[in-house]
């Protein structure tokens, strides 16, 4: 799984951040490393260096995922920090409902009876006598 971090100018401590953003990810998606093949972190300072204030950074987090649409989350708080790990949380959370709902698709489907119907009419076939 790739991750790539992109972050605004008024972001500071660029090379830590992106090994702690990377890490956080990692943590939060690990299970899903099969099924998730790059995950975009954009992080960023809502009102600019100059003020600060409730919920002024944000992180912003886009999952790419196998056979699925992406699958995108953000999360506003007073620390960089706060909002990585809430963008992780909810990413986990958003990747667990969309595989499961997936994944429970493809067992309803595989239990539709399409294949049985096909073999019952194979031998009703073979079994009525042409007259």
């Amino acid at each position: 799984m790739q991750v790539q971090v992109e972050t605004d100018n008024h972001v500071e401590g660029r090379e830590k951040l992106i090994e702690h953003v990377e890490s956080v990810i990692r943590n939060a998606v690990d299970r899903f490393a099969g099924q998730v093949t790059h995950v975009e972190a954009h992080l960023g300072d809502v009102n600019g260096s100059e003020k600060s204030g409730a919920d002024d950074m944000r992180c912003v987090l886009e999952a790419r995922v196998a056979g699925l649409k992406n699958i995108a989350v953000k999360h506003h708080a007073d620390s960089l920090h706060v909002a990585i790990a809430g963008a992780a949380d909810k990413l986990k959370n958003a990747l667990e409902s969309a595989l499961g709902k997936a994944h429970a698709r493809e067992r309803r489907h595989a239990g539709t009876g399409e294949l049985s119907a096909d073999v019952a009419r194979e031998t009703d076939d073979r079994e009525m006598p042409l007259t």
